[in-house]
């Protein structure tokens, strides 16, 4: 075959021999043709230009993928709330975004989520903690308000949380406080809501935790009975080993609360409807707002209602009943107050408490050296539940208190007969709690978990893995010193 430089010398002879005989060239006359080698040099490196602009975009979209989607990723505390908090100038409105947001998210595979184990190289869970008799993965939860209606139990958990908590949730649908009803002191990492425990009803939550449980059954090969039954091993609030789903229950606004049982009868309606998908049944007697809510918690009424919630529960038609447990107030703090709601567990069964929940109170919740805007300022006075970083010493010292409170009564009632016979009451502490130092001091306190709630509204869906980081950084720093 000729080598190319010579085709190409054939190539250029007859093009040129038309114009030895005709000088005036021809109008549409044909142009040589390139040599084979050279097109083909061409097409090769456009070829392998193509492969490696693909590789580098694939590879870039792989790599913004995973970054995207891990919790640790700082622009989810550093930009995202704030970017949130620009496009929705309406804290409610920024709720419900969120939650439609980390829902669509999910559905699709890209929601945020921890890709970090909470065990270490070795396989051991520094974090874990034993809870109802269930070994969580960690002692972080998140709690009741962020999903009201039991719409993203399962992206909540991926952020890294041990424990759930959805809810409150009412017997029948109510619409609430009118609008506007949540409101943003960003100065103080603060928040004012008085939702009024807007609900879609237990029938519409129990509807789709149902079709959660088959459709996750379905997933593994098991019937909805052996999902109830307990053979996947695995909590049948939650769906996942090592951690616990809390279904928060209330009232209904309507109800009158003077009523006892008018208000018993709300709350069975609730544990009847949503026991079977809850590991954990949290009775909700401490919303600042719904009028008369917070009367429930002295002691004959408390103790009537949480032995009804008690009994209702072990009807469960399940294997394992679900737990009980009863949210109180913090403002609720005199010696008197608190030992009232101590009798009312230990009288009913209930199997814990959890510490904490918004405060009606409005002093001492601004730091020394912070201001306010003005806006901000109105804020912090509207009606309604305040929850942020300055409630922290009041959980830190209600549970503290009602660990001793707890445990002493235990010790009071010994030999007095079953129903004080049963293991050490759990606490969840709740309010104010932002990082890893303050989860351990509650802990050490005496709570088994601690949740937070507007911590992640200022701190972004990276929350969780980071207050368990500083916990593990804390703890290995502990252990060196010993």
């Amino acid at each position: 075959m000729a080598s190319p430089f010579l085709r190409t010398r054939h190539t250029l002879s007859s093009a040129l021999r038309p114009l030895a005989r005709n000088p005036t060239p021809r109008i549409n006359h044909a142009v040589p043709r390139r040599p084979a080698s050279t097109a083909s040099s061409s097409s090769g490196g456009s070829s392998a230009k193509t492969v490696a602009i693909s590789t580098a975009l694939g590879t870039a979209a792989v790599l913004g993928y995973y970054y995207a989607t891990d919790t640790r990723a700082s622009f989810h505390k550093y930009l995202v709330p704030r970017v949130i908090r620009v496009l929705f100038p309406d804290a409610e409105d920024a709720h419900h975004a969120g939650t439609a947001a980390l829902k669509a998210l999910y559905s699709v595979g890209l929601h945020p989520r921890e890709r970090v184990q909470d065990g270490d190289a070795t396989g051991a869970k520094p974090l874990a903690v034993n809870v109802f008799g269930v070994e969580l993965s960690n002692p972080i939860g998140i709690s009741a308000g962020l999903d009201k209606d039991a719409e993203i139990p399962d992206p909540l958990f991926a952020l890294g949380a041990g424990v759930v908590e959805v809810g409150g949730i009412t017997p029948l649908p109510q619409e609430g406080n009118p609008k506007p009803r949540v409101f943003r002191v960003v100065s103080t990492d603060g928040l004012i809501n008085r939702y009024g425990l807007n609900s879609k009803g237990a029938d519409a939550v129990a509807a789709h935790l149902r079709e959660r449980l088959r459709t996750f059954a379905r997933s593994i090969g098991f019937t909805e009975k052996e999902m109830l039954d307990g053979a996947a091993g695995v909590p049948v609030g939650s769906l996942k080993d090592g951690r616990l789903l809390c279904v928060q229950i209330a009232k209904n606004k309507k109800t009158d609360e003077k009523d006892v049982e008018a208000v018993k009868k709300d709350y069975v309606t609730c544990v009847n409807r949503l026991a079977p998908y809850a590991d954990v049944l949290v009775v909700n007697v401490s919303s600042p707002n719904t009028p008369g809510l917070r009367d429930l918690q002295a002691t004959g009424p408390l103790t009537a209602l949480l032995s009804a919630v008690v009994e209702e529960a072990q009807k469960t038609k399940r294997k394992v009943k679900p737990r009980v447990m009863v949210k109180v107030s913090p403002d609720e703090d005199d010696d008197s107050q608190m030992e009232g709601v101590v009798q009312a567990v230990w009288m009913s069964g209930v199997d814990g408490v959890i510490v904490g929940n918004t405060t009606k109170k409005r002093t001492g919740l601004v730091p020394k050296g912070v201001r306010l805007t003005s806006q901000e300022q109105k804020n912090i006075m509207e009606d309604g539940g305040y929850s942020g970083p300055a409630l922290f010493n009041q959980t830190l010292n209600l549970v503290g208190r009602y660990r001793k409170m707890l445990d002493s009564y235990s010790l009071k009632t010994e030999g007095l007969g079953d129903a004080f016979n049963k293991d050490q009451k759990v606490i969840f502490a709740t309010g104010g709690i932002t990082n890893g130092d303050e989860a351990l001091k509650v802990l050490n306190a005496g709570a088994s978990v601690a949740m937070v709630y507007t911590g992640m509204v200022y701190g972004g869906s990276g929350t969780i893995t980071r207050i368990k980081n500083e916990m593990r950084e804390k703890l290995a720093i502990e252990d060196k010193k010993q």
